[in-house]
This record gives C-alpha cells, sequence and structure tokens, in this order.
C-alpha cells in the first residue's frame, strides 16, 4: 500500500536535507580547492543539485507539506569536517575530494532507503532519476580521487602522467 502523504512528506524532507548537504559540501569543497579540475567538478554538480532540490520542495509542497528547512546536524558535521580537512592538512585537495566522496557515498543509502519505502508512482520517478545523479556524482568524485592518486604515484612510487586515452604512463 502507498505510503500516506505525511510519511511521503517525511521521506522527501530527508531528500531535501541530503541534498542541502550536498550543496553546501560541494560548494566548500570548490571554495577549498586549487585544482582546476577539482573546482570545475564540484561547481558542475551543484546545479544539478540545486534543481534536484528545488523539484523535491516542489513535490513536498503538492504533497501539503513544508520543505523549508535547513540540512542536518550530520551535514552541518560533514561541512565542518571539510573545513577542518583542510585547516589542518594546508587545504590538502586530496583530503578534501576523500571526504566528498565520503559525502556522496552518505547520500547514496539514504536515497536507496528512500526508494524501499512504496512511494506514488510519480514521486519515486523523480526519487529514481536523482538517485541516479548521487551515483553519478559519486562516480565523478571517485575518479577525480583515483585519477589524482594515479597522477601522482604509480606502484613503484615514482611520479606518473596520465595520457590524452586515459593511460598512466610514468613520467621522465
Amino acid at each position: 500500500m502507498t505510503l500516506k502523504n505525511d510519511d511521503v512528506v517525511s521521506v522527501l524532507e530527508d531528500l531535501i536535507e541530503t541534498c542541502q548537504d550536498g550543496i553546501e559540501g560541494f560548494k566548500t569543497a570548490s571554495e577549498s580547492v586549487q585544482s582546476p579540475t577539482a573546482k570545475t567538478l564540484f561547481l558542475s554538480r551543484l546545479p544539478n543539485i540545486q534543481r534536484g532540490m528545488a523539484e523535491l520542495k516542489a513535490e513536498v509542497r503538492r504533497l501539503g507539506g513544508d520543505p523549508d528547512k535547513s540540512g542536518t546536524v550530520g551535514g552541518a558535521l560533514h561541512r565542518g569536517w571539510i573545513n577542518l580537512k583542510a585547516a589542518v592538512t594546508g587545504k590538502n585537495e586530496e583530503a578534501i575530494i576523500k571526504e566528498c566522496e565520503r559525502g556522496e557515498e552518505h547520500a547514496a543509502p539514504v536515497y536507496e532507503d528512500a526508494l524501499q519505502k512504496d512511494l506514488p508512482m510519480d514521486t519515486r520517478a523523480i526519487v529514481e532519476r536523482q538517485y541516479r545523479g548521487v551515483v553519478e556524482n559519486l562516480e565523478r568524485v571517485r575518479a577525480l580521487s583515483h585519477d589524482r592518486s594515479a597522477s601522482t604515484t604509480g606502484t613503484s612510487g615514482a611520479t606518473t602522467t596520465r595520457t590524452t586515452e586515459g593511460d598512466i604512463r610514468p613520467s621522465a
């Protein structure tokens, strides 16, 4: 049986908070990194998350709820952790990227949990589409992390570079 509106609204509010946390996390990360690639990735993901959050808020309103809430306490701690890592490590980009990866690893199960619920079909379609976006965010951040690791050290500890084809070659 499909959830009652109040229960659906509660599920959507959790997702809204997750979006807010992602927005704040990616903003903070983009302001903390120097790498143009990392900065571009973080900034490029923001409009998708912002649109998703707006869509969820519209759905909550349609269902009779009030979506105007701030991020979760866990999200605030996550954002604070990015700032702490940046301060402690001298804005160590690898640590910031790892923290973004951790944040997206947290978001995916929130969406997966929502999809386990008996949501109305139109609401489920929204959540499924946004879940795919979360997975894409996670894959892109992981790729960035992997690319940074692969381009700085190979298995022997030697410096390496990435070719345009994506192969890793030791630097001379």
